[in-house]
């Protein structure tokens, strides 16, 4: 198995990630920490963590496996105390003569029996247990459709475990991108401050889809709840705008307040359409901001 480099936040959301690329469990996995995010002077995160995992070459056998070859195991004879009973071919020693001030009817102590020897770690895995990682491995590729039935049915079931009837429909932005809506009464609890909750929610659905196949380079799933999103776009669209044609006006950059990874995108698509401006992003982690710049 070829190893897999993954990119994130921390070393544990790295090996999350991995695990999910993988489809195996972690102790059926093995990693290596190419790079650890560093630690500023106020106590904020600086970069990102790399992790390389692959699923193990080889696995130890089960314990009970051992115990049962350990019983079917003939016992080997008892050695004398003699401690040469092992290499005479069969042939018994002389008795070694007493001591004189030692009783003629002394017994020599028990011997202690011979200690089994360790089982040897097998070279390679049982054929099934190879069959069966290959088969995680070789997950089926999801084409765009696949992934957004997929979120509508893993945020349909969370609402619908919380007590909720949500109504949930799906609308195809371009031909990488797809909107999954989840609309019904009282579901602003699940959008939370500036959209943590919502956003927490699409990492959810995205590593149910990362478990079920393997996902094109390029493809958007987007879960929105309430409408909060499509709001948002319009609102933050208007408002680079705005601010482009100050850049143009005054011909000096403006930087943004710092957002996530699709605002950063939608700023950047907005732009693009844009005569006389452009677009660049700078800084890391949650200080990743947009800065619309003179063209």
């Amino acid at each position: 198995m070829e190893w897999v480099e993954i990119t994130a936040k921390t070393i544990e959301e790295a090996k999350d990630q991995a695990l999910d690329r993988l489809g195996v469990d972690e102790r059926d996995a093995e990693f290596e920490v190419v790079e650890e995010p560093r630690t500023g002077i106020f106590g904020r995160t600086k970069g990102e963590a790399r992790v390389r995992a692959r699923v193990k070459p080889t696995a130890p056998r089960a314990k009970v496996e051992r115990r049962d070859r350990k019983k079917d195991r003939p016992e080997r004879a008892e050695r004398p105390a003699g401690g040469t009973g092992g290499r005479t071919g069969g042939r018994t020693p002389k008795a070694a003569a007493p001591a004189a001030d030692a009783p003629a009817e002394a017994e020599s102590p028990a011997p202690r029996p011979a200690r089994a020897p360790r089982a040897e770690r097998p070279s390679a895995a049982p054929a099934d247990q190879r069959q069966e990682r290959e088969m995680d491995s070789e997950l089926a590729e999801l084409d765009l459709e696949q992934q957004a039935a997929i979120v509508a049915e893993v945020a349909a079931g969370v609402l619908t475990a919380l007590g909720e009837t949500p109504t949930v429909t799906t609308t195809t932005v371009d031909e990488t991108t797809i909107d999954v809506l989840v609309d019904g009464p009282g579901l602003g609890f699940l959008v939370g401050p500036r959209g943590r909750t919502l956003a927490a929610l699409n990492e959810v659905t995205r590593s149910v889809v990362l478990r079920r196949g393997n996902t094109p380079s390029g493809t958007r799933v987007h879960l929105d709840v309430a409408g909060y999103r499509q709001r948002r776009r319009e609102a933050l669209t208007a408002f680079v705008l705005e601010t482009a044609e100050q850049v143009r006006t005054t011909g000096l950059p403006h930087a943004l307040e710092p957002m996530g990874s699709v605002d950063r995108k939608l700023v950047h698509d907005a732009v693009a359409d844009l005569d006389g401006v452009g677009s660049l992003s700078e800084g890391e982690d949650h200080d990743r901001r947009v800065v619309i710049v003179p063209a």
